[in-house]
């Protein structure tokens, strides 16, 4: 742990006293040096949601937010802290029956799946492969296919347990990490949500039919080969195409208006948060060992 000055919130930031910090995959990327180029510095304190009581306002903000539940969403980082500053149109208030822990687990990831389906243009009746299924954003993800309609939810995952959860939570087929899922499983899918890309991502475009679409959501094993779209090209004819996603490319009224949704469905149990581990702040260093060791089915959660 270390000592740092309390935040004081500017204009148009809530400062909120955390009792729940979800720990994300993108934390770890940040933390290994994968996005330098953006330009980190050292000293920079990770996190990028938070959940607890706002405690003060900046100016020209609306003091009726002191004293309530929220959900925030710090930015890149500042989130792993007793205090945290959040833009204020980047809080929700927390429906009853909703943990903090529970919101942390699902107030980004959920949302990213939302948007990752929306922008491969998925339809019910469509074989969707979820590419590294056993983290929040692939359990999201998994369970949004499967409420929409989709004929078939592959997932690849590194164990039988990981794959019969998975399956519980609405997968109908259990591939290992190269996709392969048996002979009972579909020969391609309509639809690929990557959440892994590495050196073996463009492998995965062999198993798109016809018109397929794969989307990016993460770098958890590193970038791609620089080389990838050759993959692309070499299937011409079955007309592939890749896109990327960010959910910072959505305005923050259509995230939230997704967010409200999701965690009054997750209030009433009908989207599941899986919480691998809930630690103490102190320990985000034990956190990250654990997803670098392969070893988190769903969100670790800190609290102070």
């Amino acid at each position: 742990m270390v000592n740092i000055p309390a935040p004081r919130p500017a204009a148009g930031q809530v400062l909120i006293t955390t009792e729940a910090v979800g720990v994300g995959g993108v934390d770890a990327v940040i933390r290994r040096g994968t996005l330098a180029s953006y330009g980190f510095p050292e000293g920079f304190v990770p996190g990028s949601e938070v959940a607890g009581i706002v405690t003060a306002v900046g100016d020209d903000t609306d003091a009726s937010w002191i004293g309530r539940r929220v959900w925030g969403f710090t930015g890149t980082g500042g989130g792993y802290a007793e205090q945290a500053l959040a833009p204020v149109e980047e809080i929700l208030p927390l429906p009853d029956g909703l943990s903090a822990v529970d919101a942390v687990t699902l107030g980004s990831s959920g949302v990213v799946a939302h948007f990752a389906l929306a922008r491969a243009h998925f339809r019910a009746g469509e074989k969707v492969l979820v590419r590294g299924a056993a983290g929040s954003i692939g359990i999201a993800a998994v369970q949004l296919a499967a409420r929409l309609e989709a004929a078939a939810v592959a997932v690849t995952t590194s164990s039988p347990e990981r794959g019969r959860r998975l399956r519980e939570l609405g997968a109908t087929h259990v591939a290992d990490r190269s996709g392969d899922a048996g002979a009972q499983a579909p020969a391609d899918y309509d639809v690929i949500i990557d959440i892994v890309a590495g050196p073996d991502m463009p492998l995965f475009f062999d198993r798109l039919a016809p018109n397929g679409r794969m989307v990016a959501v993460g770098i958890v094993a590193g970038p791609p080969p620089a080389d990838f779209g050759t993959k692309l090209m070499d299937a011409f004819r079955k007309s592939l195409s890749f896109a990327t996603f960010s959910a910072d490319t959505v305005r923050p009224d259509h995230r939230q208006a997704v967010r409200v949704e999701q965690f009054a469905a997750a209030s009433r149990r009908e989207l599941a948060t899986v919480v691998h581990e809930v630690l103490r702040l102190d320990e985000a260093v034990t956190a990250h060992r654990k997803m670098d060791a392969g070893e988190v089915f769903g969100r670790i959660v800190l609290k102070p």
